[in-house]
């Protein structure tokens, strides 16, 4: 596959990109290059390999899931600008 000017003028416009003919210029053999490093990995045969993420193996560390009361509530009152019966109290919204 090739690039010419009108192909990068549609990308440009698709993307939204203002650029100038001499950009447009300096952008054909650019994109040309980067379609021709895909088209080499398309070559590479990749059966038998298994998909991954990541390059190193990642495990994710996970803590034991308990449900607590957080025991801080006299804690986390103590920020709040008005408390009343243990909750934050909020003023009244009527309309």
């Amino acid at each position: 596959m090739s690039v010419d000017t009108a192909t990068v003028r549609h990308i440009a416009k698709l993307a939204r990109i203002a650029v100038n003919d001499r950009e447009v210029d300096a952008l054909v053999p650019e994109l040309n290059n980067i379609l021709g490093w895909v088209e080499q990995l398309q070559e590479v045969d990749v059966s038998g390999v298994e998909p991954m993420t990541a390059v190193i193996p990642n495990k994710q560390r996970l803590r034991k899931d308990e449900v607590t009361d957080g025991a801080i509530r006299d804690k986390v009152l103590s920020n709040a600008p008005v408390a009343e019966h243990g909750f934050f109290a909020v003023p009244k919204v009527i309309e």
